[in-house]
């Protein structure tokens, strides 16, 4: 038998202000504070768990992310359905979040925005393994029609090859 981990735990960030992280991460988010100690604060989704995520004050003069390094591109929350994940749509808008996109990656949906520090992360949907389109011709399984239309300012019912929903933003 050979050993493996059983899942990715968490994720340890640098953040310059870590109050300001926080706010955003429990109250836009709604992840619980499970620690909070000088320089660090704790949260998590899974109350069960004793973090998913940890901030890491390291000042106001840190440079932020960049794009087309090495590193982390983003993180993902996954919702428990799919009208979580336009409840958590229409609080990042109400709350001026940068949305920097919304993608359908043909088994899930996934809204990408950016916290205070700009980093990015994403709040998806994926629909149950049994539901999963099977992969096209050149084997790619995330072949969804990009971006999913979400921003519309009325009931209008949108089409999907899987859902047919109602946005109501």
């Amino acid at each position: 038998m050979t050993a493996k981990p059983i899942q990715l735990s968490h994720v340890n960030m640098f953040v310059r202000n870590k109050e300001r992280s926080e706010k955003f991460y429990a109250e836009v988010l709604g992840l619980t504070v499970t620690n909070r100690m000088p320089r660090i604060t704790f949260l998590s989704a899974n109350e069960a768990t004793s973090h998913e995520i940890a901030l890491v004050e390291i000042g106001d003069d840190a440079p932020g992310p960049e794009r087309d390094r090495v590193g982390l591109n983003h993180m993902a929350w996954q919702m428990g359905t799919f009208e979580d994940l336009k409840e958590i749509y229409r609080k990042l808008k109400a709350n001026d979040v940068e949305i920097t996109r919304v993608s359908d990656h043909n088994m899930s949906l996934g809204v990408y925005f950016k916290d205070p520090d700009g980093n990015e992360n994403e709040a998806y949907y994926e629909l149950p393994k049994d539901q999963w389109p099977g992969p096209g011709d050149d084997g790619n399984i995330f072949r969804g029609h990009n971006p999913f239309p979400w921003d519309v300012e009325d009931d209008t019912p949108v089409d999907s090859p899987r859902l047919t929903v109602t946005l109501g933003v």
